[in-house]
């Protein structure tokens, strides 16, 4: 079974394959599209925006189609930087801006209250426009300054309380299994592997 993920974001793609090895799918990519629609993410939450991205990416290449929103809603900045969260300096996918605008912002936040939370929301798209939602969580807090090298995005701001590590320090195998996009992948795997159960 071929299933197109919408996302250009190597990452992003790279977690995914991961997280699906095994599962019996052939998982393709936006750059193996040719010439795919942009799809302005003009939604106010992050299912709207990965049901649009969904829907239409599945009815362009008529395939299934996984696509997913997620980002970093800290409490101190009332939910900010949320569904901005990649273009939050302005560009998109600056990770480096970023991040730096959110230590900007959080400059004058005590530690207690530096607390917030990686979301995610994965959408499954059919061509005939039918979509499913599933969601991830995981709470954290933000440091003062980066630390580690893997991961992307605000990884290496994110500290997760019980390992003592951000996400930029944990082994990609303990990442995948308590990040919000795993934990929005692992819902989304048994109606997959239905899906290609039905096929077979």
């Amino acid at each position: 079974m071929k299933l197109l993920v919408a996302t250009g974001n190597p990452g992003k793609l790279r977690e995914i394959h991961h997280l699906l090895d095994g599962a019996g799918i052939d998982i393709i990519g936006l750059s193996e599209l040719n010439n795919p629609p942009e799809v302005v993410e003009d939604g106010e939450t992050f299912s709207a925006n990965a049901c649009k991205k969904a829907i239409q990416m599945a009815q362009f290449s008529g395939l299934l189609t996984l696509a997913d929103d997620s980002g970093l809603v800290v409490d101190a900045l009332g939910g900010e930087p949320g569904v901005h969260s990649a273009r939050y300096a302005g560009k998109q996918g600056d990770d480096q801006a970023n991040n730096a605008k959110l230590l900007m912002e959080m400059e004058n936040v005590p530690d207690e209250t530096r607390r917030g939370a990686f979301c995610c929301v994965m959408a499954l798209a059919w061509p005939d426009g039918r979509c499913q939602t599933f969601e991830g969580r995981i709470s954290g807090l933000i440091m003062r300054g980066e630390r580690g090298t893997g991961g992307f995005g605000y990884d290496p701001l994110f500290m997760v309380p019980e390992y003592g590590k951000t996400t930029a320090e944990l082994p990609l195998d303990i990442k995948n299994r308590i990040s919000h996009r795993g934990m929005a992948l692992r819902r989304v795997i048994p109606v997959l592997k239905d899906l290609v159960q039905k096929a077979g």
